[in-house]
């Protein structure tokens, strides 16, 4: 069983500091008297301990304490770009920022849960002893800060004071990872002891680059010790492997809501926005897809932004389901961001509006920024994630490098976004009705359609398909994608699960606040459906339409054609809402192909997750249970129609 501050603490043992003058005189010793003055301002004794043993294992020259005043930010920056981590670009306020080139993208397969020996781990991820990770840190993050400045922030994952907020200390040599922090986080410097009091406890991260060189990417790690709630991150620099109050700290969350708050709150890797419906109303989304499958996208769709990424959700007291976003910006991927589909974006990235840290992609001589996709002429020449580059450059095997990495990325505030809603800083959160789930499927699910039932909803969750992504090394082909939270999902997938379904069945929500939860796929290509290729069958915009129908279908403003996977939209409303929504016309014959039912291709799907889930330990029974209805339902329509059901038979099928 999973138990919190089980075995010993690797950080406090291999630092030696145990008592509070010890930690006194770590911090006299390490910092000047700013600092030190700084530091006493913070009175929390674990926090402090934290601090004082990372400096001991360390052993950093200087420590700086950022307590996120304008002139500790500007200290930062101003550091970054002295030791080359960032480079100013032409228009101010955006500097670029290059990996090394080998590690533009997750470190999956040196990526460690660590585990006392009783705790069970995702049969998704990696896991490692305790014993042997207090070896690796010991030898490999002892004196690893010699030289270099260590910065230590405060943060707050989620607008101070809500309910499912944590509080986190990130640690870092890193000015580029500091200064990341600082436009994606919430420095909550002064509120940190309070926070800390309220929750009764903290996450801690602690990492080091170290001389960053190509030769030493065989030895980086990320450890997360679920047990004590501290990451190591060492012998890296993309922010998905350093930054980990984002991506490291959402998978200590995902703990919390399982096994200490289960029933009560979810931890997501989701976006959440909100769209407005007839009349003005304002409905909140809170939607599910793997990285690189389109959640910013998708998120830019809301009239009302929230979060594109991460979600922290709980039931509140009156009854209502509230979500918000544990960070107050964007660490988006840039390919494929241009001027038809993401207007909002490329104003920002073209102009003096907002400060952005750009990684992995195409300077030119005039210090412009380029990516693939963004549907401008790009430069011949240039500095990109592999170095010199011009037009025709090819890598060691001979291939075309593109002008930006596909995991190129952008730092940006939310606050700078035209739809940027203000409900974003409160507390309370936004009362969120639909929930979606969605990857990269080219082949099998529609476009749409909600779950009959909420057992049903969380199963498509459960049941989620998508094509790897160039967000993790090393990942190719199409894979499992679990509630597309499977690569943050620490413990047990069938812990998970149990508490999916105890949360969304909860008798603490409310009737009039009960949620919808339906599939999204706007991946579905035209060689899928009788076409040729792998083109879209239909646009990126059209997720707008998609997004409109289950505004109004959890209003109950529009019917359903019912099949055995869900409910389906019926044509008459998709054509209304093609046309109000983004000035589209929207043909039968396209319809016909998005929404018939390709049923071998649905009961394959089926059958792998069984098989799959069959192996994992305390799966939930009324999983299968639901396979096992959705395929009967699925067979006998294919018995009488064929294996590609229209929706036309479908409704003919329930009268």
């Amino acid at each position: 069983m999973f138990e919190l501050k089980k075995g010993i603490d690797i950080l406090n043992n291999i630092g030696g500091v145990k008592n509070a003058e010890e930690v006194e005189k770590v911090f006299r010793d390490s910092m000047d008297d700013d600092n030190f003055q700084k530091i006493q301002r913070i009175k929390n004794e674990e926090a402090r301990l934290k601090i004082a043993n990372a400096i001991m294992m360390g052993q950093p020259d200087d420590v700086f304490v950022n307590t996120g005043t304008p002139e500790d930010k500007q200290f930062i920056i101003d550091l970054s770009l002295k030791k080359g981590e960032e480079a100013k670009l032409a228009i101010k306020d955006h500097t670029i920022h290059y990996d090394l080139a080998d590690e533009q993208a997750r470190i999956i397969d040196r990526t460690f849960y660590i585990a006392n020996d009783d705790e069970r781990v995702s049969a998704l991820a990696q896991r490692i002893s305790r014993e042997d990770a207090y070896q690796y840190v010991k030898e490999n993050m002892t004196g690893i800060m010699k030289g270099m400045t260590f910065i230590v922030g405060f943060y707050s994952r989620g607008p101070v004071g809500a309910e499912a907020a944590v509080p986190a200390i990130e640690a870092t040599t890193s000015t580029y990872v500091s200064h990341s922090a600082e436009i994606l986080y919430r420095n909550c410097f002064n509120d940190f002891d309070d926070e800390a009091e309220r929750v009764g406890h903290f996450f801690t991260n602690v990492h080091s680059e170290g001389p960053n060189r190509p030769e030493d990417l065989p030895n980086a790690r990320v450890f997360m010790d679920r047990a004590h709630q501290t990451t190591y991150s060492t012998f890296c620099t993309y922010a998905g492997n350093t930054l980990l109050i984002k991506k490291g700290n959402h998978r200590f969350a995902v703990d919390r809501a399982t096994y200490y708050r289960r029933g009560k709150e979810i931890s997501e890797h989701m976006f959440i926005t909100g769209l407005k419906g007839p009349g003005g109303r304002i409905t909140f989304f809170a939607g599910a897809a793997p990285s690189g499958c389109g959640k910013t996208t998708t998120a830019m769709t809301g009239d009302e932004f929230v979060s594109d990424d991460l979600a922290q959700i709980w039931i509140a007291e009156d009854g209502s389901i509230r979500s918000i976003n544990p960070e107050n910006g964007i660490f988006g991927i840039i390919r494929d961001v241009s001027w038809d589909d993401d207007p909002m974006m490329l104003k920002l990235f073209r102009n003096e509006k907002a400060e952005i840290i750009f990684s992995n992609l195409l300077i030119d001589e005039n210090k412009k920024p380029h990516w693939e996709g963004s549907g401008e002429e790009p430069p011949k020449k240039g500095h990109n994630f592999q170095g010199q580059w011009e037009e025709g450059k090819t890598d060691k095997n001979n291939k075309p490098v593109p002008i930006s990495h596909p995991n190129a990325r952008f730092t940006i505030s939310c606050e700078v976004l035209d739809n940027y809603s203000d409900k974003i800083e409160d507390p309370a959160g936004v009362v969120t009705t639909v929930f979606t789930y969605s990857g990269r499927d080219s082949d099998t699910m529609p476009p749409v359609w909600v779950a009959e039932s909420l057992d049903q909803g969380v199963v498509i969750g459960a049941s989620l398909i998508s094509q790897a992504t160039a967000t993790e090394v090393g990942a190719t082909g199409v894979k499992r994608a679990p509630w597309a939270n499977q690569p943050f999902i620490p413990g047990g997938l069938g812990d998970y699960m149990h508490a999916q379904f105890d949360f969304f069945n909860s008798d603490k929500i409310k009737d009039e606040y009960r949620p919808i939860l339906a599939g999204l796929n706007y991946f579905l290509t035209h060689g899928a459906r009788g076409g040729e290729g792998n083109k879209l069958l239909g646009e990126k915009k059209d997720v707008h339409v998609w997004m409109g129908w289950l505004e109004r279908r959890v209003h109950n403003d529009v019917s359903v054609i019912t099949t055995p996977i869900g409910l389906l939209p019926k044509y008459e409303d998709l054509k209304e809402l093609f046309k109000s929504l983004i000035d589209k016309e929207y043909d039968r014959d396209l319809y016909n192909r998005q929404f018939s039912l390709y049923i071998d291709n649905i009961i394959k799907r089926i059958d792998l997750q069984t098989d799959a889930y069959k192996k994992d330990e305390n799966v939930p029974d009324r999983l299968f249970k639901i396979y096992d209805e959705q395929k009967k339902g699925l067979l006998a329509l294919k018995e009488k129609y064929g294996s590609i059901v229209t929706p036309e038979q479908l409704e003919e099928a329930t009268g």
